[in-house]
């Protein structure tokens, strides 16, 4: 008896799901830039594409088709994507101006979490520097040739970098332009307060604060300096613009953004109160977002004349979900949950709709354990769609999901986060990819 009850029950929710997706099955689109570009209320400084789990190349081989047709169709002319933002300075040297080395160099040195190795990621390069060479034999104009940055900061799991070369790579830039009087300190007051990088990268601190020299006295005076190192940069951007490039004094504001964001981290890496893991992940989301919104400048100070009538061209980013979605990101650690605003919360915040925001979810990724999601989910709901991968109104498919929302789908493998139906309609658009093949 209980096993025909079961039975009626899955039909039931079978039934269910075949009706929702006959209702929002016209809702489907083609996973194709002008398509959801029209998904979006306005166009765009930043488009943001995120992914649910990290390492698939099916979904980056996506995320590159896509950000073609944005070069091409759009205009889009700078991809941003979730690696270290000081490393990511190495492959915009390459993908521009061809410095740097081999393509196998730059993607080992220049794209962090060891995300190089990944072939889509290899093969973004490589286009990325095809295409600023494709014209003639000097390349294209500076101001029409793509643009790459990571932006997320100099951060792994285990561990975060030394600042050393953030703020030494600041006071080098300064010490060559400005008055040495104006210098809160000499290069090598930097480098003694600094010390070895070992007492910075020591994976231990990331479970014992004891172990984090970021509340030392050391790190104290370094905070300070670097805030004085930060404000001189302002003070003086007048004479920086007449005397350097714009890409430099860019490239100088990162170094100033990065140093005082990884002294920051280091310091809540010291930290014993309860609120220790919160910050840290709350500090990485906000020098993403800082990253990000220096893109969007960057991105609109140096797009070429065009006519009046053209909107400028949004910059791409690519990053995990959680990184990019307007609600605040949540993770359970082993002290219990944690909550911090997203850096796409931050930068939606800041620049209100010129920030899209384009989730993606997907159905399976068999190879990892993760099978087809049950018929009562959201994804549960999208896999019974025919077209295969689609983008889709993500606020109209909330609107005819109305009522109960659908349950929350529950990940078997903890590298896959399924989308949260309650943040549907904080999305601007959704891409659905039915089933993810091993790489």
């Amino acid at each position: 008896m209980a096993t025909d009850t079961t039975a009626r029950i899955v039909a039931t929710q079978r039934t269910a799901a075949r009706i929702t997706a006959a209702r929002i099955k016209d809702m489907a689109r083609p996973v194709e830039a002008s398509a959801l570009m029209r998904l979006l209320p306005a166009r765009p400084r930043l488009l943001a594409l995120g992914e649910p789990t990290h390492r698939e190349d099916a979904l980056l081989d996506l995320r590159n088709d896509l950000f073609r047709q944005l070069v091409e169709q759009e205009g889009c002319r700078t991809i941003a994507i979730e690696s270290d933002c000081m490393k990511g300075l190495l492959v915009d040297d390459y993908v521009t101006e061809g410095k740097g080395g081999t393509l196998d160099e730059v993607l080992e040195r220049g794209i962090s979490h060891d995300w190089g190795s990944s072939p889509a990621n290899r093969e973004l390069i490589r286009w990325m520097r095809a295409y600023n060479v494709r014209a003639d034999n000097d390349g294209r104009p500076a101001s029409d040739r793509l643009r790459f940055a990571g932006f997320d900061g100099p951060l792994e799991i285990t561990h975060a970098a030394s600042p050393r070369q953030a703020l030494t790579a600041l006071h080098r830039y300064l010490a060559a332009r400005v008055d040495a009087d104006l210098l809160p300190c000499t290069a090598d007051v930097l480098d003694r307060l600094l010390g070895a990088d070992e007492q910075w990268t020591n994976p231990a601190a990331m479970m014992d604060p004891a172990q984090s020299a970021g509340q030392s006295a050391e790190a104290g005076q370094l905070r300070l300096l670097a805030d004085d190192l930060v404000a001189l940069l302002d003070e003086q951007t007048p004479h920086l613009l007449a005397t350097t490039s714009r890409q430099e004094l860019d490239r100088a504001r990162l170094y100033g953004r990065t140093a005082t964001g990884l002294l920051r981290y280091h310091h809540w890496m010291a930290d014993t109160s309860p609120a220790r893991m919160a910050r840290l992940l709350g500090v990485r989301d906000q020098m993403m977002a800082h990253n990000l919104i220096a893109v969007a400048e960057a991105a609109e100070a140096t797009e070429p004349a065009e006519p009046a009538e053209r909107a400028p061209a949004p910059a791409f980013v690519h990053a995990h979900n959680s990184h990019l979605q307007r609600e605040k990101s949540t993770m359970q650690m082993w002290q219990g949950p944690v909550e911090w605003w997203s850096a796409g919360s931050l930068v939606s915040a800041r620049l209100g709709e010129k920030y899209a925001f384009v989730a993606t979810a997907l159905g399976t990724i068999r190879h990892q354990g993760v099978d087809t999601p049950p018929p009562d989910t959201l994804e549960g709901l999208l896999y019974e769609l025919p077209q295969d991968p689609c983008a889709i109104d993500a606020p109209r498919l909330a609107a005819a999901l109305a009522g109960p929302p659908p349950a929350l789908r529950v990940s078997p493998w903890f590298g896959y986060a399924p989308l949260d139906p309650a943040h549907l309609a904080d999305c601007d658009g959704l891409v659905f990819v039915k089933d993810v093949p091993l790489s």
